[in-house]
């Protein structure tokens, strides 16, 4: 296999049973996935300052929440100091291999881990 620039990141439900080929587990949600049991969930890491604020997931859930400008929110955050630091971190976790983003989110390609994902690769 030709050697990619990209780290190898993918996206899937934390609901999911774990894959073979998963890598490193990152939970990528601010709170913990409902119904779900820490010895179920398999995670190796949980990064909260990845995550959308309270606030700014309040009020993408709310009657004003639009995706693209919840995007725009979620960038801004991912480029404070905290959250670039471990967004580095977990960038160059995915250069040493593959690490799967796990998520509660229906859909998360309409979610913060979409953004996360690009804010990955776009390295």
């Amino acid at each position: 296999m030709a050697h990619t620039s990209h780290p190898r990141v993918r996206v899937r439900r934390i609901y999911d049973p774990p894959g073979p080929d998963d890598g490193l587990r990152v939970l990528v949600d601010r709170l913990w996935p409902r119904g779900l049991a820490k010895a179920d969930a398999h995670i190796d890491v949980w990064p909260k300052d990845l995550t959308p604020s309270t606030g700014l997931r309040r009020w993408y859930h709310g009657p004003e929440g639009e995706y693209g400008e919840f995007r725009r929110r979620y960038e801004r955050e991912l480029a404070e100091p905290d959250a670039a630091e471990a967004l580095s971190d977990l960038r160059a976790r995915a250069a040493e291999g593959p690490v799967t983003l796990l998520t509660a989110a229906k859909d998360p390609e309409h979610s913060h881990t979409e953004v996360l994902l690009h804010a990955l690769n776009a390295a």
